[in-house]
Formats: C-alpha cells, structure tokens, sequence
C-alpha cells in the first residue's frame, strides 16, 4: 500500500482506532471518508477534522449496496477500504442461557458487514491503478478471552478470510492487509480505556502508522506487543497465554 495520495473509506471511524487512523492518515496527505452509524458522531468529526463522514449502518445488506453505490459514484478514485467497524460484548456465563441476540449482532457487524462490503466495492476497487482492502481483526483471534466467545470468532473468521482472500486476489491489482490490534484503551469494551493492561491508543497508533508506511507494506500490521498473542501457539505458550488473557481462571 502506497501511505499517501490515497482516497480511504474507514468503517466504524468516528472514535477510537478509526477516527485516530483516519487523522493520521490524512495527515500523510490522503483524503479520507469515514463511515458510522451515528449522524451526529459524523457530524462532530467533520466539524473537528474537515473529513468526510457518512452514515453507513452495516447490519444493514441493502444500506451497503446503496452505501456503495453512492460512495463510488461521488468519490470515483476511492481506492483503500479499511473495515474498522465491530462490536464486543460479554456474554453469559456459567448457568445463564446463551444469549442469542448478542451472538447473533457480533456475527452480522463484525463478520458479515466487512465481507459484504467487499463484495459491494470490489468491482470498483478492481477498476483502480491500484488498491487496497484492509481488514481489522484482533490479537483475541489468536488467544480468545473467554467473557467474550463470539466476538472471538468472528475475528479469527476475519482472519482466516482475510488471508484466503489475500491469495484469491493475488494476481489482481487489489492488495489484501490485516490490521491486528492487542488490546487498546478505547471505549470498544467497558473498562477497556481506563485498562492500565492495555496498551494507550496514541502509542498503538503511532506503531501502526510506522507500519503502514514501511515499503513493502506488511501483510499483517501489528505492533510488537501483539507477538504475545499472535506467536502463542507457533511458540507452544498457548495454555499459557490463555490462562494470563483470563486472569488465571
């Protein structure tokens, strides 16, 4: 990925790690879109940062063709989808039932929304000198946190896809990254930002962005931290790891 003179659209970039990205990376001299669910988020962050936002629900299939269809019409050089936008939430333990309703939204955002985006914006992507498909998944796809199963499994789909799809389009012009957080003092979670475990957003980004403009981009953009997750199983600590990510229990 080229890290300037690119139009990005970054999903879920109205706070945390979106918003921060998608600062920097306009910073490196790209234009960026950002998209949310909120249009008064949107609205706040246009205000602050001169960045185009808009309102893309992506729960919803038939709001991502015609998101799609918009974008594309109105911003033709958009070349860089970043797929920021997830939810993550604890479900029930021990006794309690299932909780379908939580399941079932953490598949359809984290899971279906990015790979139905691909699908809407990959004939336009196709169509440019050259392009790039970013997809965010999480160190959790490697060591899972047990308070959070399905969360857990749509990042390791994420992963998964995101390296098939990687081979898929090799031939293509279309570059295929993964962008793979720790855990990061945002408001993704409850307790996550004030998390003294976790590492601060303005150090995670500021590795991030380091590469981001490393040439030839990295395949997977991680931070050091992360190889306590990433490399768990390849280096036999996954037990290990397990068990610190759970607290001992």
């Amino acid at each position: 990925m080229k890290p300037t003179a690119n139009k990005i659209l970054i999903t879920g970039g109205a706070s945390g790690i979106g918003l921060r990205l998608a600062q920097e990376f306009q910073k490196l001299g790209n234009q960026v879109i950002v998209a949310g669910r909120r249009q008064a988020q949107i609205d706040d962050v246009t205000a602050a940062t001169g960045i185009t936002g808009y309102v893309l629900d992506v729960d919803n299939p038939q709001a991502i063709v015609d998101f799609a269809a918009k974008i594309t019409a109105e911003h033709p050089d958009l070349n860089v989808l970043l797929n920021n936008a997830g939810i993550m939430k604890v479900e029930p333990q021990g006794d309690e039932p299932i909780n379908l309703a939580i399941a079932e939204a953490s598949v359809t955002t984290n899971l279906l929304g990015p790979i139905r985006l691909i699908a809407a914006l990959l004939p336009h992507l196709r169509r440019q000198p050259q392009a790039t498909i970013i997809n965010v998944s999480s160190g959790l796809a490697f060591v899972p946190l047990a308070a959070t199963p399905t969360y857990n499994a749509t990042k390791a789909a994420i992963h998964t896809y995101t390296v098939s799809l990687r081979r898929l389009l090799r031939e293509t012009n279309v570059e295929v990254l993964e962008l793979i957080p720790p855990s990061v003092q945002t408001n993704l979670f409850p307790g996550h930002a004030e998390d003294p475990n976790a590492m601060p957003l303005a150090d995670f980004i500021a590795e991030t962005m380091a590469e981001f403009q490393r040439q030839p981009t990295p395949s997977e953009i991680k931070v050091k931290r992360l190889a306590f997750l990433r490399d768990a199983e390849a280096e036999g600590r996954f037990d290990e790891a397990f068990d610190i990510v759970n607290g001992g229990h």
